[in-house]
């Protein structure tokens, strides 16, 4: 979890001396891969250190939205590549929850990735903030505090692009390719890019073989390409990889 570019120490002190009365945030973990969740979980979950409740974990949309509404925590963690439709479609189905004025539930993105495309499309859904996989814990913690005051946070790195982004009224520009795939063409789009084979891919959407073959199909057609070489070229010039 630890970055060299990125500052080591331990959380602010009055989130990790423990104790009656110290402040809390109740947090539900939303990621495809169990094993980084149990990293984040044994990182910030150590409630009387840190303040942190882990009470819900989620490995696809469907399971979010579900222990999401269930549990109604104040900071979900959410990765932006899930099973089922990506981090933007579990804001989507988790919009009356954001807007909850009484309890309501924010979401801090928590990707690998960097893409423009990520960055934007969570934020657009209505996220708080995205930091990357490269924050420490105790800077975690922090962030995840931050947002639950509604505080905006990004990681230093993207800092600078979303500013840079939502500067003006203008929107940013559209990518006209791009937008004539669906979300679930995008998500295949990406995995095939990354050297998946339709198999793996299958598995990780929940989708038949047959399915992943009429995706790529239709994104080759879309795009006017020929082949899964030339569609990993167009993708890696877009960063969506």
């Amino acid at each position: 979890m630890s970055d060299a570019n990125e500052p080591v120490g331990p959380a602010e002190p009055e989130r990790t001396s423990g104790g009656a009365g110290e402040r809390r945030v109740r947090v539900v973990l939303v990621d495809d891969h169990r094993m980084f969740r149990t990293g984040v979980q044994a990182e910030i979950g150590q409630t009387e250190r840190t303040g942190v409740e882990v009470v819900g974990e989620a490995a696809d949309v469907d399971q979010a939205v579900s222990v999401i509404t269930a549990t109604r925590p104040e900071v979900v963690l959410l990765d932006v590549h899930l099973p089922g439709g990506g981090g933007v479609e579990v804001l989507r189905r988790c919009a009356p929850l954001m807007a909850d004025v009484e309890q309501p539930v924010r979401f801090l993105a928590l990707s690998v990735s960097d893409a423009a495309e990520d960055v934007i499309g969570v934020i657009r859904g209505g996220a708080r903030g995205y930091v990357t996989k490269t924050i420490t814990g105790s800077d975690l913690v922090d962030s995840v505090f931050r947002v639950q005051d509604g505080d905006a946070v990004f990681s230093p790195r993207l800092a600078g692009f979303v500013l840079d982004a939502f500067a003006s009224t203008d929107a940013p520009p559209v990518d006209e390719d791009l937008d004539r795939l669906t979300q679930r063409e995008r998500e295949v789009l990406r995995l095939i890019a990354r050297g998946y084979a339709y198999k793996e891919i299958a598995k990780q959407l929940f989708i038949s073989v047959k399915t992943v073959e009429s995706h790529v199909s239709a994104v080759l057609r879309k795009l006017q390409l020929s082949n899964r070489h030339e569609l990993t070229r167009w993708a890696t010039a877009r960063r969506l990889v």
